[in-house]
């Protein structure tokens, strides 16, 4: 079953416009959504253990730690697609994260990834929006129990109320989407963690 939700993403867009360029000279690596967004999931799945869980032999094992999957696609010698995982990716602030994603991108790009690290994630990050998509319905990466599509990030005009009043405004907006194994998680648990990533992802400030 798949979950989908919007994002205002503005808040986001701000902080990145204020630091990317000085992030990019101290680290080396770029700031991008993504990192945010793997930031903002790893956050929120201490807050709903049974999306960060496995069915094992008929029984639920909840995660004690976040090993985060990013998908990676590939170009050469022919389209396809890893997924290299970030170890106890929730033990990680943003600058960690951006420094993880782009060492494990560039080394699977090259083909110089490890066996070991492409297994043993507990949740995935896919981004179909990277090519201009509204938002894709990934496939679970089994065991795990479900994967977070991202969709394309655009300003739009939206209706948001101010004094009372109804006004168009220009935001930042993009989807995501929730493919989750219905055997463990139903539609209600599946709704507040999405409900909660979305909080969390419109609420951020500054970079940590």
């Amino acid at each position: 079953v798949t979950t989908f939700f919007d994002v205002d993403y503005t808040r986001i867009d701000a902080v990145r416009e204020a630091h990317k360029a000085q992030f990019k000279v101290a680290e080396g690596v770029p700031l991008t959504y993504t990192t945010f967004l793997a930031a903002a999931a790893c956050q929120t799945l201490k807050r709903h253990p049974y999306i960060n869980a496995e069915i094992r032999d008929g029984s639920i094992v909840f995660k004690k730690d976040i090993h985060l999957g990013i998908a990676v696609a590939l170009a050469d010698p022919e389209p396809g697609l890893m997924v290299p995982v970030i170890r106890n990716a929730d033990q990680m602030n943003l600058r960690g994260l951006a420094h993880a994603i782009v060492d494990l991108a560039d080394r699977t790009r090259r083909r110089r990834i490890r066996p070991d690290e492409l297994s043993g994630g507990s949740f995935t990050i896919t981004t179909p929006g990277g090519y201009g998509g509204i938002i894709g319905t990934p496939i679970i990466n089994q065991p795990q129990v479900a994967i977070l599509g991202i969709g394309r990030i655009q300003k739009e005009p939206v209706v948001r109320e101010m004094d009372g009043t109804d006004v168009i405004a220009i935001r930042r907006m993009g989807w995501i989407g929730l493919s989750f194994d219905h055997r463990l998680i139903d539609g209600a648990t599946a709704d507040q963690f999405m409900a909660d990533l979305k909080a969390t992802l419109e609420s951020w400030q500054q970079i940590p």
